[in-house]
């Protein structure tokens, strides 16, 4: 098995920049519905007196939504976009639902810190930030041009 190529803190970065982009633009498309449906809501709303629609849309939306990229396609469009792939650590396979949670609550513990949990990718070894490593798993670059056709349908199946 020949050693991964780990993807860096740019590329991850930027990454990021377009995941960012997408949510916000899904969340500013839900909030637009929902202020075309029911004004009275949105009124509510911004008198905090409905905070489990503020959670839901930016706390719940956002995560089920990078969670399902993860398991689904290894990336989220982001990651995806730069050849970037989500993999166990130990064997390079699909995460599990489980890491993929883990991962998730592990950016914030990443963040926490002044964000040295994300700047560990500049220095360590694999580029793993604190989330990487709570979740054992790596962003590895995936570039499926250099993939054989043979292992492109395997892997499909």
């Amino acid at each position: 098995m020949t050693t991964p190529e780990y993807a860096g803190f740019w590329r991850r970065t930027a990454a990021v920049f377009i995941d960012i982009l997408w949510i916000s633009g899904i969340l500013f498309c839900c909030l637009s519905i929902i202020t075309l449906y029911d004004q009275e809501i949105v009124e509510q709303i911004l008198k905090n007196e409905l905070q489990w629609y503020i959670i839901l849309l930016n706390d719940a939306l956002p995560a089920v939504l990078v969670i399902a990229f993860w398991i689904s396609y290894a990336a989220t469009p982001g990651k995806l976009l730069f050849n970037c792939k989500i993999v166990d650590a130990d064997t390079n396979k699909p995460i599990t639902i489980k890491q993929a949670f883990i991962r998730y609550i592990g950016y914030f513990l990443s963040i926490l810190v002044i964000g040295l949990g994300f700047l560990a990718i500049t220095w360590d070894k694999r580029k793993q930030g604190w989330h990487d490593k709570i979740a054992n798993t790596v962003v590895v670059i995936h570039d499926e041009s250099a993939t054989p056709l043979s292992q492109l349908l395997e892997e499909s199946r």
